[in-house]
């Protein structure tokens, strides 16, 4: 099926769900009390964790599987023999839209809106790895079909059905540290090859591949094994770079406990790779090596608060009540609270909070327990949530505005690295890259606007490739 043909197919589908529900016109495929009937749609790598976090709730049944790599997704592709497998994702909605009750993408981040968006029109629910989408217009117009479409939803960021961020809450909204003003982030991702010229020279495309499905939205151009199988995440066109790719695991403990929204103000800088006499890096087609990012929020409780972002082994001051030898944080970063009345980090992923100095510890007791625990994993919660009605831990409505903010940070990030070559320069008058003269970009999220550096407004949306645009 065409791209085209898809696209107004969905809309179509669209129209219909929002005028009468499907399953009353017998269109959408009743589950039974006990079983959600599901496709998955990149199930090599992490897409495979994602389905066997889906299938350990004994409640799925996965109609179809898809993976434009038939080697990479073999091992899910030999546990689910009974599923339908496809390279096309759009093979799934032509031959299965009826029977399937809800959609997980885990395909590379440039792909997720494009994949997920005509399901949800067509009253899919949808489970999403993180970061939900590869810009912040894909974000917002995730929550808004998940909105429109009074669908279950589940941003992939496990932690937040955790225990760990449900204390921090707690510790937060009782006073235990005070008026939090500052928030230090820090991850020691990328672990990918980051902050190196564009690739131009062809490789042999696998055979087992479909590289053009694999580009989606993305202009075309000649494959190269420097991409695959994880690398993209250092490229634009495809990935989010460090920031996007632990944001939402390590940004959201502050973004959930401090109730936080749109960033308002936001800043970087970055590292410069030289090579010789010349700099090597292209940043406008790869991500930096490292960065450090601030963000600035207005919040009703807590004022105004400074969030810090640092990456690439980069890492924030360490408090002094830290002692040496002690862990600032877990699970490769971590976050720092600094408030009026004390200090308290967390880790990456099990978002468990403690107390510096150490010894506050000691004879610490913690507020009354006042949120509810999950008692399931987070794929789990989605799935019950889906049979049995009930809300999860990361909506779209709440995972996009999350990752919104993590992308803002990016867009600090291409700001401020976005330079042009100045050609035919000699050594003596040599000026290679000339940067733009603004570090601070100031956002206006309701109207999703940077308003004082336009050419920052070209991040916000991507260019998509004809025929994979999103409507």
């Amino acid at each position: 099926m065409k791209r085209r043909s898809f696209i107004k197919k969905s809309a179509a589908a669209s129209a219909a769900f929002t005028i009468v529900p499907s399953f009353v016109l017998g269109k959408q495929h009743i589950a039974p009390s006990d079983t959600l009937y599901m496709a998955a749609i990149g199930v090599g790598g992490r897409g495979g964790g994602v389905v066997s976090e889906l299938f350990e709730s004994a409640k799925v049944k996965f109609v179809a599987l898809c993976d434009v790599d038939d080697v990479r997704a073999g091992n899910t592709f030999l546990l689910h023999p009974n599923a339908k497998k496809y390279k096309d994702f759009r093979k799934i909605y032509d031959n299965h839209l009826s029977e399937i009750d809800a959609v997980a993408v885990a395909t590379p981040d440039h792909t997720h809106a494009c994949i997920s968006i005509p399901f949800m029109k067509a009253g899919k629910h949808a489970y999403v790895e993180k970061p939900l989408t590869h810009n912040i217009y894909e974000a917002r117009m995730m929550a808004q079909v998940a909105k429109d479409q009074g669908i279950v939803t589940q941003m992939g960021n496990q932690g937040a059905s955790g225990d760990g961020i449900r204390i921090a809450q707690e510790w937060i909204d009782a006073g235990v540290i005070g008026t939090v003003h500052r928030v230090d982030c820090w991850t020691n991702r990328p672990v990918w090859p980051q902050g190196f010229r564009s690739l131009t020279e062809a490789h042999p495309i696998p055979e087992t591949l479909d590289w053009d499905l694999w580009l989606g939205p993305a202009a075309m151009r000649n494959f190269n094994e420097n991409y695959l199988p994880f690398k993209w995440r250092g490229f634009w066109d495809f990935g989010t770079g460090a920031m996007g790719d632990m944001g939402c695991h390590i940004m959201e403990t502050p973004f959930k406990t401090l109730k936080l929204q749109f960033p308002y103000e936001a800043e970087a800088s970055c590292t410069t790779v030289w090579s010789g006499d010349f700099v090597e890096a292209d940043y406008k087609g790869t991500c930096p090596p490292s960065s450090v990012v601030r963000l600035k929020f207005d919040t009703k409780e807590h004022g105004d608060v400074s969030l810090n972002w640092y990456d690439g082994g980069i890492m924030p001051d360490l408090p002094p009540e830290l002692k040496d030898g002690e862990a600032p944080g877990g699970g490769g970063g971590g976050s720092i609270f600094y408030g009026s009345d004390g200090i308290m980090i967390t880790d990456t992923y099990s978002r468990n909070p403690r107390l510096l100095p150490s010894e506050r510890m000691l004879d610490f007791t913690p507020p009354t327990e006042t949120i509810p625990r999950v008692t399931t994993s987070h794929a789990g919660e989605f799935v019950d949530a889906c049979i049995n009605g009930g809300s999860t831990s990361s909506p779209f409505s709440y995972g996009g505005p999350l990752t919104e903010a993590v992308l803002m940070g990016n867009l600090a990030i291409q700001s401020y690295q976005y330079k042009v070559l100045q050609e035919g320069k000699g050594p003596t008058d040599w000026a290679p890259y000339n940067y733009p003269g603004r570090k601070t970009i100031k956002w206006d999220g309701d109207n999703m606007k940077v308003t004082n550096y336009d050419l920052a407004n070209d991040w916000v949306k991507r260019n998509y490739r004809e025929g994979w645009e999103i409507k």
